[in-house]
């Protein structure tokens, strides 16, 4: 089931998730319904905040980059409960958009190299460097789980730039080809 994205200005986009257990209800039902949800708005990753969930469950698929990045055809996992340990590596400057910040993309630099800790959809536990790309992603998407958005990371006149932007979702004008949530709905 395809759920509604919440937009910029939703509260639940600013809050600390919670880590949660195996006992967590309907669990598989969520991850499958983020994945399609992810899928029908074309990101690559997706937080259970931004569909309205204070939990720590991420989805990311870059089986969709296959073509021009081999090494993640068929790629699609879920991350439970997941926590960065550790950033290091060279900082990169890559340009980030967001599914709950239709219509913005800005050049975020990032380390390139991540530790993180997570469970997999078996609650089975895994510690991790992660390289590159998906080093990013999940950068971006666990971000999420700790009340961050991409745009924190921007400088003040970056932000100032993107504030018309930005009001206009406050005020419930959020474009784009997919179903949100935004404050004033």
């Amino acid at each position: 089931m395809v759920l509604p994205i919440y937009v910029y200005g939703q509260p639940v986009l600013r809050k600390v998730a919670e880590d949660i257990d195996s006992d967590y209800p309907n669990l598989k039902e969520l991850i499958e319904n983020m994945f399609e949800t992810m899928d029908k708005a074309e990101g690559v990753g997706l937080a259970a905040p931004q569909i309205g969930l204070p939990i720590r469950v991420v989805v990311i698929n870059l089986d969709v980059l296959s073509d021009e990045f081999p090494e993640y055809k068929d790629f699609r996992k879920a991350y439970i409960n997941a926590h960065i340990l550790e950033v290091e590596g060279d900082e990169v400057t890559m340009e980030e958009g967001c599914l709950s910040l239709p219509g913005i993309h800005e050049g975020v630099k990032r380390g390139n190299r991540i530790r993180v800790t997570y469970l997999d959809e078996n609650f089975e536990k895994h510690d991790e460097v992660v390289e590159g790309y998906l080093a990013r992603v999940m950068q971006h998407e666990f971000d999420h789980l700790e009340g961050k958005m991409f745009i924190d990371h921007l400088s003040p006149l970056r932000k100032q730039m993107l504030k018309g932007k930005l009001n206009a979702m406050l005020k419930g004008k959020a474009h784009c080809t997919y179903k949100v949530k935004t404050v004033r709905k």
